[in-house]
């Protein structure tokens, strides 16, 4: 974590709290640059009721990541309203229960190290405190895991670290800028779901896997599964691994 964020611990009380009656409400929606992780991505397009191709077309654009070398998604910019996120109303976001991860996680940022021995995640957090911000100060009369725990974020957590460690093996096995070709696989498998599923079930795109029927079952119907799966299919298509479909 950088210098400028003040590391917590879960037990900490909160100092922060935001609401329509803090006067930068809806400030922190404008000038963006936010990245948007598959996760967020399944869970917006569904609120919205559109298929990912749709979503992705209407609301985002891509690029290589400089660092990470993969597909990168983002909300599209727009100067004409000041970059403002393309989903927030004068009453605030109309998206909030299904809101990205940052979103939810703000003003606290999260980093994980994982024990090369159990696999087992450790989590560490830390306050941005922003001087724009008028949020600060606020006793909300909840611990950091109590708050967290009103926010939702285990499930967007659990995936975004599932894609953390897709992102580890893509670069231990392959440093670098993926070619077009396996960038078109990622995006296809990580944010364009909907496709993705077509390609499964009227494409045959899993030829010659061992994939078991029950499994398939459950990608014909349940994103979660789906994106999951993905994941695993990006690192054996992809990377090498092994297709471990147990989790």
């Amino acid at each position: 974590m950088s210098e400028d964020m003040i590391p917590v611990d879960l037990d900490d009380a909160m100092t922060f709290e935001c609401s329509p009656g803090v006067p930068c409400f809806n400030e922190c929606c404008r000038d963006l640059n936010q990245a948007l992780t598959p996760y967020d991505i399944l869970r917006l397009k569904t609120n919205l009721n559109l298929t990912s191709d749709v979503f992705l077309k209407k609301y985002t654009s891509s690029h290589m990541g400089p660092e990470s070398g993969l597909p990168v998604v983002t909300f599209k910019p727009d100067p004409a309203t000041g970059h403002r996120c393309p989903l927030v109303t004068r009453d605030g976001c109309s998206v909030y229960p299904d809101r990205p991860a940052s979103c939810r996680m703000y003003p606290l940022a999260r980093a994980v190290s994982r024990s090369r021995q159990t696999g087992e995640i450790t989590e560490f957090f830390a306050l941005i405190e922003e001087p724009h911000c008028k949020g600060f100060g606020r006793k909300s009369g909840q611990t950091v895991r109590e708050w967290l725990a009103g926010q939702d974020v285990t499930l967007h957590n659990q995936m975004n670290d599932r894609l953390m460690e897709t992102m580890s093996l893509k670069n231990r096995i392959m440093p670098g800028r993926l070619d077009p070709v396996d960038a078109d696989r990622f995006y296809l498998a990580c944010y364009d779901l909907d496709t993705f599923r077509k390609r499964i079930f009227e494409d045959d795109l899993l030829v010659g896997l061992d994939v078991p029927g029950a499994l398939l079952d459950r990608l014909r119907v349940d994103d979660v599964a789906l994106l999951d799966f993905g994941l695993a299919w990006i690192g054996h298509t992809l990377f090498g691994a092994a297709l471990n479909l147990g989790r």
